[in-house]
C-alpha cells in the first residue's frame, strides 16, 4: 500500500514536540510522503500554541523540500457536546482540521455513552475532517455507532501510528483499530493516516499503521491517503 499522506503531525510548537517546521518537512519528504499535515494542538492543550498562531497559517509556505504542506490543528474536544477550543471562524480557514479527545482537556473516566456523545456531536460539526485516535481504551467506545456516524456525516476515521507504538500510553489501540478496521470494511467507511508524529524522525513514518491495515487485509480504495485526490474530496466536501 503506497502511502504518500501524513494528516496528523506536530512541531515544537505543540509545547512537547522537538522539531521545526522544516524539519517535519524534511523528515515526511525522506520516507517518501507527498503530502505532510502539520496539526498543532489547540489551545487548551498545555503548553501549546495561542489562537494567533492559528489566524496567522496562511502566511507560510504550502511546498517544502518538495512536498506539499497542509496546516491545521489537531482540536480537543472538551465536552459530551463535541465542543472544541478553536472558534469555528478560524477552523473554517485551516487546511485541516483534526478533533480528539486527550485527557488533560475531556478529563477521564467517562462513560461509553458520554464518550460516544462527545465524538457524535464533534462529527456533526461541519468544518471538522478527521477524528484523531480513535483507538485508546481509557475512553470507552461503540465502535459500530463511530463508523456509522463518520460514514453519515462524510467524517475521516484516524490510523493512527502512535497508538500502537509499544511504548504508546493509550490502551488496546491494536485490538480496538481492528475492531474500526473491521466495521470500515462492512460499512465502506474511508479512513486516513497520521503518523501524530512529535518529532522529524518520525514524520511520514507507518510501521505501525502499516502492519494493523496489512494484517486485516484492509482495502487501498478506503484509505485516502494512498491518493491525494481522495484525501482532498473529504477536505472539500466538510468546508
Amino acid at each position: 500500500m503506497n502511502i504518500i499522506a501524513d494528516t496528523h503531525a506536530h512541531t515544537l510548537a505543540s509545547g512537547h514536540a522537538y522539531s521545526t517546521i522544516h524539519e517535519m518537512a524534511a523528515g515526511a519528504a525522506k520516507r517518501g510522503m507527498q503530502y505532510l499535515a502539520l496539526t498543532e494542538h489547540a489551545p487548551e492543550m498545555p503548553g501549546t500554541c495561542g489562537l494567533f498562531y492559528f489566524q496567522n497559517l496562511r502566511v507560510i509556505p504550502r511546498e517544502m523540500h518538495g512536498i506539499r504542506m497542509l496546516f491545521g490543528a489537531e482540536l480537543n474536544i472538551m465536552d459530551t457536546d463535541g465542543r472544541v477550543d478553536l472558534p469555528e471562524s478560524t477552523i473554517k480557514n485551516l487546511d485541516i482540521a483534526v478533533a480528539s479527545i486527550h485527557v488533560p482537556c475531556f478529563g477521564a473516566e467517562h462513560t461509553r455513552e458520554e464518550v460516544m456523545s462527545a465524538y457524535v456531536n464533534a462529527m456533526k460539526k461541519d468544518y471538522i475532517h478527521i477524528i484523531g485516535h480513535p483507538d485508546d481504551s481509557r475512553f470507552p467506545m461503540d465502535y459500530e455507532l463511530l463508523v456509522k456516524t463518520a460514514k453519515e456525516t462524510h467524517t475521516l476515521l484516524e490510523i493512527n501510528n502512535s497508538s500502537p507504538h509499544p511504548e504508546s500510553f493509550r490502551e488496546g489501540a491494536r485490538e480496538n483499530l481492528l475492531t474500526m478496521l473491521d466495521l470500515c470494511r462492512r460499512y465502506e467507511v474511508p479512513v486516513t493516516t497520521g503518523s501524530d508524529a512529535h518529532v522529524d524522525a518520525d514524520a511520514g513514518n507507518f510501521t505501525f499503521a502499516r502492519e494493523i491495515l496489512e494484517a486485516c487485509d484492509f482495502p487501498e480504495k478506503l484509505v485516502v491517503t494512498t491518493d491525494f485526490e481522495k484525501l482532498n474530496a473529504y477536505l472539500n466536501c466538510r468546508r
